[in-house]
């Protein structure tokens, strides 16, 4: 067996631009040489995911799965709407999703599983792609809602939601309401207990600062800002939000009805927080002929 060499390893990396473990890997399955190592890399996908690897992906699909105490939201991106409607994708997210529900929702576990899989379909679809985040929800009773669904279970908004104890019947009937009330109010906390402090004198410091309080008296003024956070728990956090099937009642209270709490929930809208770089056409012929 050859030695590998770090300047074997890195006279591979500048030939193919894959990372140096997978270069590593590459010069041990070949005994060292560097084309043979080379082509392996082609044979496997990675050259090829590996010069994508670069370009933003906003797109994809957010996918939930369950099973009967845990569930997992996982969102995985590529650059394009179109391949989020390809059949090849849709059967990875959906592979990808078994992985996670497997390991625990375990993320460097899971993308340690589907690493080849998905720079595989990197190769043949001609997108860079990524496992961009995964969250668990473990409880007695799990419910899912995924909205705008492009195929049944994945779309652009997921949700899981966990509830333990109460009757099964009357869990179940409002589970997955609970679930779709979560996509359409986006809550932050499960609980009051659950917000940042830090967070709540933010929001007292902005209100004073607007100048509704002002000249008015301190036991007045008192009144006035715990109003605004209790209006902003009202906002920002699950149980205190009026249930959007009955705003008479909060989402604590109907699970309190059904004899239940809440255990967890995860929300992730697809592409959240990632920024995509606007190219200008002298920018983008500029790189073509780079």
């Amino acid at each position: 067996m050859a030695e590998i060499t770090a300047k074997l390893i890195q006279e591979l990396r500048e030939k193919t631009s894959a990372g140096m473990m997978d270069c590593k890997k590459a010069l041990t399955e070949n005994n060292g040489d560097v084309q043979a190592a080379a082509d392996w890399l082609r044979q496997k996908g990675i050259v090829k995911a590996a010069s994508k690897a670069g370009r933003v992906a906003a797109s994809g699909l957010v996918t939930v799965v369950k099973c009967d105490d845990m569930g997992c939201v996982v969102e995985l991106n590529a650059e394009t709407d179109f391949v989020a409607k390809n059949e090849k994708f849709q059967k990875l997210v959906s592979d990808v999703a078994a992985r996670a529900l497997e390991l625990g929702g375990d993320f460097d576990a899971t993308l340690a599983a589907v690493k080849d899989d998905i720079a595989a379909t990197i190769a043949t679809i001609g997108e860079n792609m990524n496992l961009r985040r995964i969250a668990k929800v473990s409880g007695d009773h799990i419910y899912t809602y995924v909205h705008n669904a492009l195929v049944p279970g994945m779309g652009q908004i997921g949700v899981i939601v966990a509830i333990n104890g109460g009757d099964d019947a009357k869990v179940d009937e409002i589970g997955t309401k609970i679930a779709m009330h979560i996509a359409a109010n986006k809550p932050e906390f499960m609980t009051i207990a659950d917000v940042d402090p830090v967070a709540v004198e933010r929001e007292k410091k902005v209100f004073i600062e607007s100048g509704a309080t002002a000249n008015k008296p301190e036991n007045v003024v008192e009144k006035m800002v715990q109003g605004r956070i209790n209006k902003y728990y009202a906002e920002s956090v699950l149980e205190e939000q009026p249930f959007v099937m009955d705003p008479s009642k909060t989402v604590k209270q109907v699970v309190a009805e059904a004899g239940g709490t809440l255990a967890g929930f995860a929300y992730y809208l697809l592409g959240e927080g990632i920024e995509k770089a606007e190219d200008n056409l002298a920018d983008e012929v500029s790189k073509m002929l780079a």
